[in-house]
């Protein structure tokens, strides 16, 4: 089975989800697949996060499911429990990074500021998400966060504000490995059974990510 991370470098985007309802997960899964973007991070803002990634784990074990915006232990442990493979996080909480490394959990939390980078990096972290992207500045914000790091190994996710116009901005710079994108399958279009609007947006995201990774390879 492939390391989640090892997946989600060779992709270059991982589709940011909030979906509401367990009846559309098969849908979505088969939306992405068609789409060749065989990954998603489910967010935990929704009351149907854990039993949809029980229901594509169980349905479409080709799809890499990750849990996202986990703020909490208990989150974290239904997370995996439900057949997450990986796990991100909008903020830095020391003790979350923790528990996800006891239970052997890929597990990146988010951080917006040098400070919060200094704080994950002397928890061992090396791959963090920078959120919300847009508003901490763009691309031209996370070059200079990351530089005083880069000697580290120190890779990130930007995610929030990255739209399909964006992708290759953010790819430029070195350290980042994907792109995450709420815009591939927005709350609305899975409500409204837009699972060919998903279908194109992620192919045309995997497009885009390929070209600049061929770029920087």
């Amino acid at each position: 089975m492939t390391n989640p991370i090892d997946l989600i470098a060779s992709l270059g985007v991982v589709p940011v989800i909030a979906i509401e309802r367990v009846s559309d997960a098969v849908a979505l899964a088969d939306a992405l697949l068609e789409g060749g973007l065989p990954i998603a991070e489910i967010t935990f803002r929704t009351a149907a996060a854990a039993d949809v990634l029980a229901a594509i784990r169980d349905a479409r074990p080709e799809l890499c499911i990750g849990a996202g915006t986990i703020l909490d232990q208990g989150s974290l442990r239904r997370a995996i429990e439900s057949g997450a493979r990986f796990a991100l996080a909008p903020g830095f909480d020391p003790q979350i990074v923790d528990a996800a490394e006891s239970l052997k959990l890929p597990f990146y939390p988010g951080i917006m500021t040098p400070t919060d980078l200094t704080l994950a990096v002397a928890r061992g972290v090396r791959l963090a998400k920078f959120f919300p992207a847009g508003v901490a500045g763009g691309p031209k914000a996370l070059s200079g966060i990351a530089a005083p790091f880069a000697h580290l190994g120190v890779r990130f996710i930007p995610t929030g504000g990255v739209t399909q116009a964006s992708i290759g901005e953010w790819l430029d710079i070195p350290q980042v490995v994907a792109v995450g994108g709420t815009w591939i399958a927005k709350t609305d279009d899975i409500r409204e059974g837009r699972f060919k609007e998903i279908a194109r947006n992620a192919a045309a995201a995997v497009k885009a990510a390929r070209q600049k990774l061929d770029e920087r390879a």
